[in-house]
């Protein structure tokens, strides 16, 4: 090798060795940048209003639609109305982001968990955690603790149940998807298949027309059916919860979000200080006790 040359390549050589102590010389890819900043959001404390978000400055939410009551009112989340839009708002402004940093994103309710990456930061859409749900997603703190509830119309021979067992012989109806349907199959096992809708509009119509005797939805929705909008049914019962681990509803987020720990916090955070409860005697006061189906 001519002596120019190996000069040549011992200041080349020299240079790289320069960037990498640097930790690089070219501009890093926007992935890495990305990847880079949600590490610092993790370990940074949750800087207020400056988490690794979807958008920068903004906290994406999302929810099914319609948005029903009393989660949600006149079926608009972002009118900050309903139990979850308040709860919602109560979690951003905890992060940092006022209501104008707020993004809402339609989720049909079974997107929010299945398998996959997500467009959202975290989704409030009643999605109670479950291990199996783990598999997929991450979930916050729980910011609701949930019963399911039987409602019939005050005809139906459902209407007289005071037990489980008394379920047993009657046909049953919940959305797909749910803890309601969950609670059907694994505590009531009726000796008829359950019926499965879409979404609780449906299920609440086969209700109205005698197509199933009962549906299964959780408490406060029970009582806001029968008391808005299907008058002529009853809540019969409520089923009983586990003492030492009750269900909950938690947002949702990505299985590798970075956002988990700061977003748990500040739920944490709500219950500490009693926003969540002053928010849920607030939309959720007409669910009220109901009789527990032993």
């Amino acid at each position: 090798m001519h002596l120019a040359n190996r000069s040549l390549v011992t200041a080349v050589c020299s240079a790289v060795a320069l960037c990498a102590a640097l930790t690089g010389c070219a501009p890093q890819s926007e992935e890495k940048t990305k990847a880079s900043g949600q590490a610092g959001a993790e370990t940074g404390a949750c800087a207020p209003g400056g988490l690794a978000t979807e958008v920068g400055g903004k906290l994406t939410v999302g929810t099914d639609k319609p948005a029903y009551a009393p989660w949600f009112s006149d079926d608009e989340p972002s009118n900050g109305k309903g139990f979850e839009s308040a709860v919602a708002y109560a979690v951003a402004k905890q992060l940092g982001y006022g209501r104008d940093a707020v993004v809402w994103q339609h989720v049909p309710f079974n997107s929010a968990f299945a398998p996959g990456a997500k467009k959202f930061d975290f989704d409030i859409n009643q999605v109670s955690i479950s291990e199996s749900r783990k598999k997929a997603v991450a979930f916050s703190s729980g910011y609701y603790d949930v019963r399911q509830a039987v409602v019939a119309l005050k005809s139906s021979k459902a209407a007289g149940a005071k037990s489980v067992a008394d379920l047993k012989k009657v046909k049953l109806g919940a959305q797909v998807g749910t803890t309601s349907l969950d609670f059907i199959n694994d505590l009531v096992k009726p000796d008829t298949k359950p019926a499965v809708y879409q979404r609780n509009d449906f299920a609440k119509s086969a209700l109205k027309t005698g197509q199933v005797d009962a549906i299964v939805v959780d408490l406060p929705t029970a009582f806001y059916i029968t008391g808005a909008e299907v008058p002529e049914a009853e809540v019969v019962g409520q089923f009983p919860n586990s003492a030492d681990k009750p269900e909950q509803f938690g947002l949702v987020l990505d299985k590798e979000s970075t956002l988990t720990s700061c977003v748990s916090g500040a739920v944490d955070a709500l219950r500490k200080d009693g926003t969540l409860a002053a928010l849920e005697k607030e939309w959720l006061s007409d669910a009220v006790d109901a009789p527990v189906l032993k």
